[in-house]
C-alpha cells in the first residue's frame, strides 16, 4: 500500500490557500516522509455560497504540480481531481503531457465529471453535457499522448489529422477516475488505470451528486467487479483503488497507531492500493505550516517507515 498526501485545503473565503505551508516545501517534506504521491484538486470558479458552506480554495493543479515537480525527485504528481469537461480534451491532454514530460514521468491524471452547476456556467460548459464531454476526453487522451496523427470529432470540436508532440514519458499517463456510480466504474473498467471512490458519507455524496459508497465489503466487491470486467474485455494492466482515509487522530497526542494500522490493513485486504490523507481547516478555521510538517514527519515515521 502506498500513500498520497493531499495538499491541505483552506475552507471558505477567509485565509489564504497557502496557509498550510509553502507548496514546494510541503511537497519536498511529503517525499522525504515516504509518501508516494502528492495531490491537489481543482475549482476554477466555485460559488461564494459553496465556499461559505464548507467548500475550499484551490490552486490550478497543473501549474502547482509542475512547480512541485521541479523541487522533488520521485513523488508522483496527481490531480485529485481535475474536472475533465471544463477543458477541451486537447488542452487537458497537453497539460498532463507537459507535467509528465517535465517531471520525468511522474504524472497521474485523476479526473471527474464535476458537480457544481454554477461553476459549469462560469466556465461556459453545459452541465447537462458533462458525461458526453467526459467520455470524449477518455477517447482523446490516449490518442493525443501517442504522438501519432489522428482525427476525432467531438460535440464542440473537430480535430482533423492532428499530431501532438512531444509525447509524455509514460505511455499512457495513468488515468484515475473519481465517482461512486455504476457509470464511473464502467468507465474505469473500459479505459482507466485507477478508481477513486468518494468515501465522505451521505452529505458529501449528495453535494457531489454521486451515490454513497457503502462499507468496506461493498468496496471490495466493487473493485473486484471493475477488475473482472476489465480482464474480460482483454485488459491486462492492474487497476488501482485509491481511497481517502480521514481521521483527526492519525497523529499527535492521543493518537492510536495500532487502531489505524489495523484499519489500513483491512483496506489493503479489500483491494486498496493507495491511501490519501491530509489535514484541513474548516470554514473560519486556520491552517498552520507547523501542523502540516509535524503531521508529515509523524505519519511517515508511524505508518510508512513504521
Amino acid at each position: 500500500m502506498r500513500f498520497i498526501f493531499h495538499y491541505p485545503e483552506t475552507g471558505g473565503a477567509d485565509g489564504d490557500v497557502l496557509d498550510a505551508g509553502p507548496l514546494g516545501e510541503v511537497a519536498v517534506a511529503a517525499e522525504q516522509a515516504g509518501f508516494g504521491g502528492f495531490s491537489l484538486s481543482e475549482h476554477p470558479a466555485p460559488g461564494a455560497r459553496w465556499l461559505g458552506a464548507g467548500g475550499h480554495q484551490t490552486l490550478d493543479p497543473f501549474v502547482s504540480l509542475g512547480y512541485a515537480a521541479a523541487l522533488t525527485e520521485r513523488i508522483r504528481l496527481i490531480t485529485y481531481l481535475s474536472v475533465a469537461p471544463y477543458r477541451n480534451p486537447m488542452l487537458l491532454a497537453k497539460a498532463a503531457a507537459t507535467l509528465d514530460k517535465l517531471s520525468g514521468g511522474r504524472a497521474i491524471l485523476g479526473i471527474g465529471s464535476g458537480y457544481l452547476k454554477g461553476e459549469f456556467h462560469a466556465v461556459g460548459v453545459d452541465f447537462d453535457e458533462r458525461n458526453t464531454l467526459f467520455d470524449e476526453a477518455l477517447d482523446v487522451l490516449p490518442l493525443h499522448w501517442k504522438g501519432e496523427p489522428f482525427s476525432y470529432t467531438g460535440k464542440h470540436f473537430s480535430a482533423r489529422d492532428v499530431q501532438a508532440r512531444p509525447t509524455p514519458v509514460q505511455q499512457p499517463i495513468p488515468i484515475w477516475i473519481g465517482g461512486n456510480s455504476a457509470l464511473s466504474r464502467r468507465r474505469v473498467a473500459r479505459a482507466a488505470h485507477g478508481w477513486i471512490p468518494m468515501s465522505g458519507g451521505a452529505e458529501l455524496s449528495s453535494t457531489a451528486r454521486t451515490p454513497e459508497l457503502g462499507g468496506i465489503e461493498e468496496l471490495s466487491r466493487k473493485i473486484a467487479g471493475i477488475r473482472e470486467s476489465a480482464a474480460s474485455s482483454g485488459r491486462t494492466e492492474h487497476i488501482d483503488l485509491v481511497y481517502s482515509y480521514s481521521h483527526p487522530g492519525l497523529t499527535g497526542p492521543g493518537a492510536d497507531p495500532g487502531l489505524h494500522r489495523e484499519a489500513l490493513s483491512e483496506l489493503s485486504r479489500a483491494g486498496v492500493d493507495w491511501i490519501v490523507v491530509s489535514t484541513r481547516a474548516g470554514v473560519h478555521e486556520t491552517l498552520d505550516p507547523g501542523v502540516t510538517f509535524d503531521f508529515l514527519a509523524e505519519f511517515g515515521a508511524t505508518y510508512i517507515d513504521g
